[in-house]
């Protein structure tokens, strides 16, 4: 099956098995870890296990509840921007069985910030920490972009546990460029000025950065008070792949197996920039308890998942959960 309606056929059934009578009970014992980790406190939150989903999964917040119920102890919807867009053209998902990656170049596809609230809105699953992933409209200047951030946070400030700022996707056009010092100081601010008390603000940063630049956007992300940092997002290098160059010349964003080094790397090295003052989310290439391990090793508080959710399947939060030696 083409790999982006293979996406949206597991969310649909994910949906749909929360509708059915029992169906919620079904799935938690089914995929509920056997063991009962300590919450993780973090950022004033209690996340009730180490392992998450990442943004990407889930972006019109349609299968949030049906994660919850595989597991994962949070689920980070989006990326959600102001108003409804597209996305790239299609085809604009590739899969790298061989290499256990994907290629992406959606665009942030969703439905706008005014039909993900809606599906926000109503009960939240116990013991549950609900993030909500944002980003600027495609159409949007950069030098306009925060206006964009600004209204996203007013709108789900009432909804969200937490909220990550965008700025490191590599499918929108410049957006990578408000990870430059000057410029993120400015939009971090006005982000942070435009948050209500007690809500958590968080960053997703590149695995491109070179150690200058990650040193500089780190410093940013603490000048501002943010909350913590999400590392790392898709990478451009194609190093090391197995596949031929129809696919791993397509272009787009990486991630699964060949990210993880990359990714653990950067979290070991901001962790000892920052001194373990910024707490840290781990992403990329988490496939296994094994995998998740090395992220919290390097100095991740927290994992989130994505496509090793694609090749591992729905048992991957209990596996880790159960596997690994924290959270």
């Amino acid at each position: 099956m083409e790999p982006e309606r293979a996406h949206a056929v597991s969310y649909r059934a994910l949906r749909l098995a929360m509708r059915l009578p029992g169906g919620e009970a079904i799935l938690r014992r089914a995929f509920a870890p056997t063991r009962t980790p300590s919450p993780t406190p973090l950022f004033g939150l209690n996340f009730p296990n180490l392992v998450g989903v990442a943004a990407g999964y889930d972006k019109d917040a349609l299968a949030w509840r049906g994660l919850a119920a595989l597991g994962f102890g949070h689920v980070e919807v989006g990326t959600v921007t102001p108003r409804p867009q597209p996305g790239n053209p299609k085809p604009r998902v590739f899969r790298l069985p061989q290499d256990g990656a994907l290629i992406n170049r959606m665009g942030f596809p969703n439905a706008g910030a005014a039909f993900v609230a809606r599906q926000l809105r109503g009960p939240k699953p116990p013991n549950f920490v609900l993030g909500v992933n944002i980003g600027k409209n495609k159409d949007t200047p950069l030098e306009a972009a925060a206006s964009d951030y600004v209204s996203l946070i007013q709108t789900f400030a009432p909804l969200a546990d937490y909220i990550a700022i965008n700025i490191s996707s590599p499918n929108t056009e410049g957006l990578r460029r408000l990870q430059a010092r000057e410029t993120m100081q400015a939009l971090l601010s006005a982000c942070a000025a435009a948050r209500p008390a007690g809500l958590p603000l968080l960053v997703k940063l590149a695995p491109d950065l070179n150690d200058d630049e990650l040193e500089d956007a780190l410093g940013v992300c603490v000048d501002t008070r943010l909350d913590g940092v999400i590392l790392t997002n898709t990478t451009l290098r194609r190093d090391g792949l197995r596949a031929g160059p129809e696919l791993a010349n397509q272009k787009g964003g990486l991630s699964g197996a060949p990210l993880r080094d990359v990714s653990t790397g950067i979290i070991r090295r901001a962790s000892r920039l920052t001194g373990g003052r910024l707490p840290i989310i781990g992403v990329g290439g988490i496939d296994s308890p094994s995998a998740a391990q090395e992220k919290l090793d390097a100095g991740a508080a927290l994992v989130q998942v994505y496509t090793g959710l694609v090749y591992a399947g729905p048992m991957l939060a209990k596996n880790i959960v159960d596997g690994t030696r924290a959270g």
